[in-house]
């Protein structure tokens, strides 16, 4: 009975050895994947990232893989932007709030530890990104869902596919650890109004009102569709083009004019206004209602 129970006992100890071991290897694993070294964002590039989106006092800013926080720090600093970084890595964060709170900017901004595809940013105005191709991509449908027509995104380095920046800038960014010099691609996107669909159009001109039908295609920023014409029929509209919520369309000659015109107008839910520019002079004005 002894020696049963002896047998008892080491069995139980070498179980507890295999779980020690188990436990030690997961945890020795965590610690590796968060040792992977993550890429930070030269400091020439987040100023002119910042810069390209116009980051100002009064803007929200997120910053989704913030990673040691220089891109939030640099835009309370520099521009008096408030706004919270979200990151994956715990020790970043905590650096990140550290350095916030030794160079005075906690009240302003903060980081969070969490997932950035669960991350509420849709009060943003400025989304800063630092994240692999797919990662964009990803986010995307979310990007344009949730944030206001307006939002500037930019991004360091990777694009968002098909969706095409509103501007790209290459900017140098030296290596300090290697002494090397190398480059850095900057990508803005302005998120479109969202403006496909069926409208009712109006033209003012000389105390009269013409109403008929304007049917428009989008695809992000670019639009192109047709407006129906009285003895014309549907005459087609090119070079449409969205900023946020301001468009542009233009007609072809003999739509309007012997010239090509310009409708330029602004976005407001399910409403359109604007003005009908041949050159430089406004000659008309516009409007749409969304049908239905």
């Amino acid at each position: 009975m002894v020696e049963t129970l002896f047998r008892r006992i080491a069995g139980l100890a070498w179980v507890a050895a295999v779980l020690a071991c188990l436990c030690a290897a997961v945890a020795q694993g965590q610690e590796k994947e968060l040792d992977t070294p993550y890429v930070p964002t030269p400091q020439a590039v987040v100023d002119r990232m910042l810069d390209m989106a116009q980051v100002k006092a009064s803007d929200m800013v997120i910053d989704l893989g913030s990673g040691d926080g220089r891109i939030m720090i640099t835009a309370a600093k520099r521009h008096g932007a408030r706004g919270f970084g979200v990151e994956i890595d715990p020790r970043l964060v905590k650096r990140s709030n550290e350095e916030a709170k030794r160079v005075g900017v906690a009240e302003r901004v903060k980081f969070l530890q969490q997932d950035l595809f669960n991350t509420d940013f849709h009060e943003a105005a400025v989304l800063a990104l630092y994240l692999l191709p797919d990662v964009n991509i990803a986010l995307r449908p979310k990007i344009l869902a949730e944030l206001r027509p307006g939002t500037r995104v930019v991004s360091h380095d990777y694009g968002m596919g098909e969706w095409r920046p509103d501007a790209r800038e290459t900017v140098p960014a030296p290596d300090k650890t290697v002494g090397t010099r190398k480059e850095s691609v900057v990508y803005l996107w302005i998120v479109p109004a969202r403006i496909e669909g069926e409208w009712i159009f109006e033209l003012s001109s000389g105390g009269k009102t013409r109403r008929t039908r304007l049917v428009l295609k989008q695809r992000y920023q670019f639009v192109s569709g047709s407006v129906e014409l009285t003895g014309q029929g549907d005459v087609q509209v090119s070079d449409g083009r969205l900023r946020g919520d301001e468009v542009r369309l233009v007609l072809p000659p003999g739509a309007l004019d012997r010239g090509p015109v310009e409708l330029i107008g602004r976005v407001t839910g399910d409403s359109l206004n604007g003005t009908v520019r041949r050159g430089e002079r406004e000659v008309a004005n516009w409007s749409a209602r969304r049908k239905g």
